[in-house]
């Protein structure tokens, strides 16, 4: 049987690596690492398809050092203890350290991850963890420190356009075939910058056709998801696609279909951490100011569902779900932090005020720091008027009230503070 059109595509070499420019483009920071021979533990984070697997294989080929693979779904302690016994017997005092490649690391209990915690350090193995989810929540604090955390990006346009045509014009069975590409936004749409998605979809296509004359279109490509949707993803997770549902379910006050993709998650065995966590997103993020019992409720399930675990923990996500459904919405706190970052990127570091300024020195206070501020306190009303942006953007106004009870009682407390300043 042959393999997957995405296994017989995949980079044996960082020439044939598409994608992560910023990371292995020619002089970036992981590109020299692997040159020099010397890398250092590390954690690839990033979605599906992205090429984290592949960069771990390819660093172990560059470096000539032993290979070891564990998925943290169906691996254990004794697992890991047992690779580092093998490593161990593999180490030569002039050789790389035998490379340890865990997927999904975020999903390896304190026990597994504190188990790797000696062999990391003392260098009897490099440590390359793969996950998809943030690895300052899910990975141990002391592991992380030992490791580099590098982020890889979903594959941009121009990127999955180089995988196609190398697809078609290199693969030993495409090559062969006739394919004629008239259109690309479907595949690229389905793909979502997941390589390993668009060569399934090109594969999927490519053997509906009994033909060797295959004309690729969006309808094509559309039909054949529609009659096997799953086909395109090999692992048979629509994770991505699933979440995204649930969570413009809950955006857009339909608690139906919120508890519907909660039930597809449920059923699929979807980690209930992982839900819960999208929660917490969601309530800061679509329900904000307007609802600010969101966020407390979001918290509350997921250190719920710490403490009672599975199955019972469905019924506390189910609470929460219905509650962001039927919750009045606004993003006007999520709006806020991304235009004051983008008024950081332009106008970059501002000094802060004299009178802002903390004294803790004699010298400091000879220097006016701290000088004509005003407790506020100490007024009436526990206010008093004075600026607290630098002068060059006092002006500006970052936080915008949405059209909610909520937000409509903070905006009329700022009117009557600061009049039309605010």
């Amino acid at each position: 049987m042959n393999p997957p059109l995405a296994e017989r595509m995949r980079p044996q070499n960082l020439d044939e690596f598409i994608g992560q420019e910023h990371l292995v483009g020619k002089g970036a920071v992981l590109r020299k690492m692997i040159d020099s021979g010397r890398v250092p533990s590390l954690i690839f984070w990033g979605p599906p398809g992205v090429g984290k697997t592949t960069l771990a294989y390819i660093i172990a080929n560059t470096l000539h050092a032993p290979f070891y693979k564990l998925s943290a779904i169906n691996s254990g302690v004794k697992d890991v203890r047992d690779v580092i016994e093998k490593a161990k017997s593999e180490r030569f005092f002039d050789a790389a350290s035998p490379i340890l490649f865990i997927d999904e690391i975020h999903r390896f209990s304190k026990s597994q991850q504190d188990s790797l915690l000696n062999a990391v350090e003392t260098g009897v193995i490099t440590l390359i963890g793969a996950t998809t989810e943030n690895p300052s929540f899910e990975v141990i604090r002391p592991l992380l420190s030992r490791c580099q955390v590098y982020v890889l990006k979903p594959l941009e346009r121009k990127d999955l356009e180089i995988l196609l045509h190398r697809a078609l014009t290199q693969d030993i069975f495409l090559k062969e075939k006739e394919i004629e590409v008239k259109e690309t936004n479907a595949l690229f749409r389905f793909s979502g910058g997941d390589a390993r998605k668009l060569l399934n979809i090109i594969e999927l296509v490519v053997m509906a056709e009994n033909s060797n004359k295959i004309v690729i279109t969006d309808d094509s490509v559309t039909n054949r998801i529609q009659e096997n949707p799953a086909a395109y993803d090999k692992e048979g997770e629509m994770h991505y696609d699933i979440i995204s549902a649930f969570i413009k379910s809950i955006r857009g006050s339909d608690p139906d279909a919120a508890i519907y993709w909660l039930a597809r998650m449920v059923a699929g065995g979807e980690d209930p951490a992982f839900i819960a966590r999208r929660l917490v997103i969601s309530a800061a993020e679509d329900i904000g100011l307007a609802n600010p019992n969101a966020l407390l409720l979001a918290n509350a399930c997921f250190d719920t569902l710490q403490k009672i675990g599975w199955p019972e923990g469905r019924i506390v996500l189910a609470e929460t779900a219905i509650y962001l459904a039927t919750s009045p919405k606004s993003n006007s706190a999520y709006l806020a932090i991304d235009k004051a970052l983008n008024e950081v990127e332009h106008s970059g570091n501002l000094p802060v005020p004299l009178h802002l300024r903390n004294a803790p020195t004699a010298l400091m206070k000879e220097l006016d720091y701290g000088k004509d501020y005003k407790y506020a306190h100490d007024f009436e009303g526990n206010f008093i008027e004075q600026d607290y942006l630098p002068p060059e953007i006092k002006n500006h106004r970052f936080w915008e009230p949405q059209d909610n009870p909520s937000e409509a009682k903070l905006k009329d407390r700022m009117k009557k503070l600061w009049g039309n300043k605010k």
